[in-house]
């Protein structure tokens, strides 16, 4: 009987080490059972704020265990400083989706526990897949993180557009979690393992094994799975028509921690575990950023919705990351996680201004819903030009110090090419970029009707009274722009806290 019981022991457990993903665990079923109370107040007051106390406590939970570097659950999970620098990242992501969802439609028709419980869970799904140094692992965690995002997508069941949208996600995302699970099953098949670690020994001393038609497929299919989840051209089709038609809050999150755990998840695969055949994948990965670079910024010139412009935007803004990526150096890393977080400053700055405007203005997302916004909403038009300032690498933000981050690896590591793109890239997305800027204080703003807020009492009035109960319907989706309106440039003035972070997490993963 004891030798029956050694067998069946399970792995030891770090819960410090997993404390911030069973709080985020334990908050979803929290807010999913309060969902259910019969109090109004209690659902649409209670829940939130319990939601955004769950983050903050992961989020402290994090930082609490910097430094520690350590297997976790037999090996399935990596404890470093680049799994709680994207942990982090996805709990602030996860605050202001919050925040910016607290008088949205949205949560009323999907009920606001469903809601709040499914963005949680897909965040705890982001740390997993994140952490993740096993194969089996990170299917588990991409699963874990996209389904509640199919749902989330569809919340706003009156709207049809939303419903195409939770769909067409479905669709597309399914399609890539199919082709990334073929790609890890033939990497499985080629090196007889599905830890990062030994897959990384067997590649270094399997000799020929790198041309393996069976390797080289198993990489192929990973790309391409890996691929449209960060919406990396030709694979990104499915992104703009998501974006629009998701509701504002949901289309602000993903394009923020979805994206960041998708490259997260890369880092480790490719720089860790594949670091052996980065010959055979490099050039691969170089081609598509180039070709994302391209797509991403020329698509997004034609665009009127700016929820459409920003999703075009994003596709630009993975292939700039993917050159980090490219790279297989510690420099790339560290470049590639430190413009994931400021690339979540400047645009969570700007989607909290498209959900204000489509509050106040009868347009919508359209661009036209910006002009005259510097005159009548200046708390609202200055974030909104400083994130689109960053986002074009203009010198003074975050968005400048990012991309000087990865131009720097890139040509660090021979890639100069790549370099290239990436600041030609950049000078074509002024033409989309300074267009937004043009409408915001350029441009007249045209008297509207009132629009009611979702959940306000009073509707917003046309004219001078549009400021003043603007903010007083709205002061949470006001102070996230703001908030982030000043982080991008705080964080392109004074970078030096962010370089240390993501110089431990690049040390954390060992590279040269």
């Amino acid at each position: 009987m004891i030798a029956a019981a050694a067998k069946i022991a399970g792995p030891h457990i770090d819960w410090a080490g997993l404390s911030p993903l069973v709080a985020v665990f334990a908050g979803a079923l929290l807010v999913l059972m309060l969902g259910l109370a019969r109090s109004r107040a209690l659902r649409e007051t209670v829940v939130p704020a319990l939601s955004v106390v769950t983050l903050l406590v992961a989020g402290a939970l994090a930082v609490g265990q910097w430094g520690e570097r350590t297997d976790l659950i037999a090996g399935a999970l990596r404890l470093d400083e680049l799994t709680l620098v994207l942990t982090v990242l996805f709990c602030v992501a996860g605050i202001a989706a919050i925040l910016l969802s607290w008088r949205h439609v949205a949560p009323r028709e999907a009920a606001h526990g469903e809601y709040h419980a499914l963005l949680l869970t897909s965040i705890a799904g982001m740390i997993v897949l994140v952490a993740a140094q096993n194969l089996v692992t990170v299917f588990l965690g991409l699963e874990l993180l996209s389904i509640p995002l199919y749902v989330l997508c569809a919340t706003e069941m009156r709207r049809a557009s939303s419903l195409e949208s939770g769909l067409k996600y479905l669709v597309v995302g399914s399609l890539g979690s199919a082709t990334f699970l073929y790609g890890l099953a033939f990497l499985y098949g080629a090196t007889g393992t599905t830890d990062f670690g030994a897959i990384a020994q067997v590649l270094a001393d399997g000799g020929d094994l790198v041309t393996d038609p069976l390797l080289l497929t198993g990489i192929g299919l990973s790309i391409v799975g890996l691929a449209f989840k960060a919406s990396v051209a030709p694979f990104h089709q499915w992104t703009p028509d998501v974006y629009e038609g998701a509701p504002t809050p949901i289309t602000a999150f993903m394009a923020v921690a979805t994206k960041a755990a998708a490259f997260g998840v890369m880092l480790r695969l490719f720089d860790v575990a594949l670091i052996g055949a980065s010959v055979d994948w490099a050039p691969a990965l170089a081609t598509l950023a180039a070709a994302t670079i391209i797509v991403g910024n020329v698509g997004a010139l034609g665009q009127s919705s700016l929820k459409r412009m920003l999703a075009y935007s994003s596709v630009a803004q993975a292939g700039y990351m993917l050159a980090g990526v490219v790279v297989a150096s510690r420099l790339g890393l560290q470049a590639t996680v430190f413009y994931l977080c400021v690339y979540l400053v400047m645009n969570l700055a700007a989607f909290a201004v498209i959900v204000a405007r489509e509050r106040e203005t009868p347009l919508g997302d359209d661009i036209a819903s910006l002009n005259g916004l510097g005159t009548s909403r200046p708390l609202l038009a200055w974030p909104m030009t400083i994130a689109m300032l960053a986002l074009a690498g203009f010198p003074a933000t975050a968005g400048f110090i990012g991309k000087f981050y990865l131009i720097d690896a890139a040509v660090d590591e021979g890639y100069t090419w790549l370099a290239v793109f990436i600041v030609v890239g950049s000078m074509i997305s002024l033409g989309y970029y300074l267009r937004v800027i043009a409408a915001i204080w350029m441009t007249p703003g045209a008297r509207t009707a009132p629009v009611p807020i979702a959940g306000a009492d009073t509707p917003l009035l046309a004219g001078g009274a549009e400021e003043a109960t603007g903010l007083r319907a709205q002061g949470e989706v006001v102070a996230v722009a703001v908030v982030f309106g000043v982080l991008t440039v705080v964080l392109g003035v004074v970078p030096s806290p962010l370089f240390n972070a993501v110089r431990d997490a690049g040390a954390a993963l060992g590279l040269l």
